[in-house]
């Protein structure tokens, strides 16, 4: 048995005009041969009915001052899939084709107990390639899976993607071969994104880290979780349009020459980005590990991701996602941190620091208050961190970086002359990354595209 995954997103299913040539695309892979695996996203995006967004709004609506519980968030927001597969297996069935429909626990996707963000734990194919062997195109609802006593999970933001790749990571064993093709709206993993660079040049092939990479580093043509699956189990893996005949891109490990050396694969953009800077001067290295680590460690437990994390000249910095910066301030506005203890015979005995989200932060001024009648005993260090707004991370993505001479130098050369201000910079094994002004993110994305020749035949200019 030979099995194709096709994964179709909310788009390629939102009308009927789209669900008619996602199934041109199912019913091609079935007359070439293969036993087809399908799964399907919710139909549409935010605002159409169905969507996943439309259904939280739903269930947060009914009031907004008491948060739903995350399990019962979980059973509706799998509803927005399990309608999407059930009619889309029915457009395939119309057209005279058997078909299966199938909830991620009726495919055997087994999850933990984290609910809106849960992980698989393993898959019990042997349902799924049950069906397959009846000649019945199995349709899997994408985003879920189900604990092992059978609560519904959801996978969080890019499950779809992840269901796909792990089921193809599952059957593998089972089958002949394997492959996995996702389809979107575009024709495949480009250089950059097409609505700000007209000429982005769609790869042929590219490697599973550098697809990882950028979808890290803000593309989303394919979530990271998929491609790290789909490279631990050598699942080649494909992304292609749903709505126009082309080749698509081809991720795989590196197996040629050409692929191995290095290149620039393109370049990315996040989304919207503020950046904290809080200034230690007169801190020791013992008390600012310790302010560090606290910090982090409150975001940890958040899952709140940081971008750019530095430390040096007397400060620490980090950016984070825009729409956690409420809940980032919540957790450090008014902390307060102990610090070293000396063998102090009379006040003060110790230090206190309260760090604070700019000089207006409530909680650190509600703290400063509390604290005033302790400022006999101990010294009480207020650090208020530099907030800046509206910023974002633009990434170059490479293969080999440390074997293309200049590349940083360069970057940042291209970035100046365009009078584009840098608030941070970074670089990885496969990326380097700058946070810049949001307003300043099209013209630096297109100048960097230009400057490496990435919308012709050129990889490394």
């Amino acid at each position: 048995m030979r099995v194709m995954v096709q994964k179709f997103g909310g788009t390629s299913v939102a009308t009927d005009e789209s669900r008619a040539l996602a199934a041109d695309r199912v019913a091609q892979a079935v007359e070439a041969g293969w036993s087809v695996v399908v799964v399907v996203s919710a139909i549409g995006r935010k605002g159409a009915p169905y969507a996943t967004d439309t259904l939280l709004g739903l269930l947060n609506g009914v009031d907004p001052q008491v948060s739903p519980a995350p399990r019962e968030s979980d059973l509706l927001l799998a509803c927005g899939e399990v309608i999407s597969t059930v009619i889309f297996a029915q457009t395939l069935r119309a057209r005279g084709y058997e078909t299966i429909a199938l909830t991620g626990g009726q495919a055997g996707i087994i999850t933990d107990y984290e609910y809106t963000n849960a992980r698989i734990l393993e898959i019990q194919p042997a349902y799924l390639l049950q069906q397959l062997g009846t000649g019945r195109i199995v349709f899997v609802a994408g985003f879920q899976g189900a604990t092992e006593r059978g609560a519904i999970t959801t996978l969080g933001r890019g499950g779809s993607d992840t269901t796909a790749s792990a089921l193809g990571a599952a059957v593998k064993p089972h089958v002949e071969h394997v492959e996995v093709e996702i389809y979107t709206d575009v024709d495949g993993v480009k250089t950059a994104d097409p609505r700000i660079v007209k000429d982005a040049r769609t790869l042929a092939v590219a490697s599973y880290a550098e697809v990882s990479e950028m979808a890290h580093q803000g593309a989303k043509v394919v979530h990271p979780r998929a491609a790290e699956i789909a490279e631990i189990h050598d699942v080649p893996l494909w992304v292609k349009s749903t709505f126009e005949e082309a080749p698509g891109t081809l991720i795989r490990r590196t197996n040629t020459s050409e692929e191995t050396s290095p290149r620039i694969t393109g370049v990315t953009s996040t989304g919207k980005l503020v950046y904290l800077r809080f200034p230690l001067p007169d801190v020791s290295d013992t008390d600012r590990a310790k302010i560090e680590r606290e910090v982090y460690r409150l975001l940890r437990n958040e899952e709140i991701s940081i971008h750019l994390s530095s430390t040096g000249n007397g400060a620490f910095a980090f950016a984070v996602v825009r729409e956690h910066l409420g809940r980032v301030a919540e957790l450090i506005d008014g902390l307060v941190i102990p610090g070293e203890l000396g063998p102090r015979t009379h006040p003060p005995y110790g230090v206190i620091t309260l760090l604070g989200i700019g000089s207006k932060g409530r909680g650190m001024n509600a703290q400063r208050t509390l604290l005033a009648g302790a400022s006999s005993l101990v010294d009480i260090r207020v650090v208020e961190a530099d907030l800046v707004e509206n910023c974002t991370m633009v990434s170059v993505i490479a293969t080999g970086i440390d074997d293309i001479p200049g590349i940083f130098v360069k970057m940042l050369g291209v970035l100046d002359e365009q009078g584009v201000w840098l608030y941070q910079t970074a670089d990885s094994e496969f990326s380097m990354s700058v946070l810049i002004r949001e307003a300043d993110s099209v013209r630096a994305v297109r100048t960097l595209h230009e400057a490496f020749h990435l919308g012709n035949a050129g990889t490394c200019g």
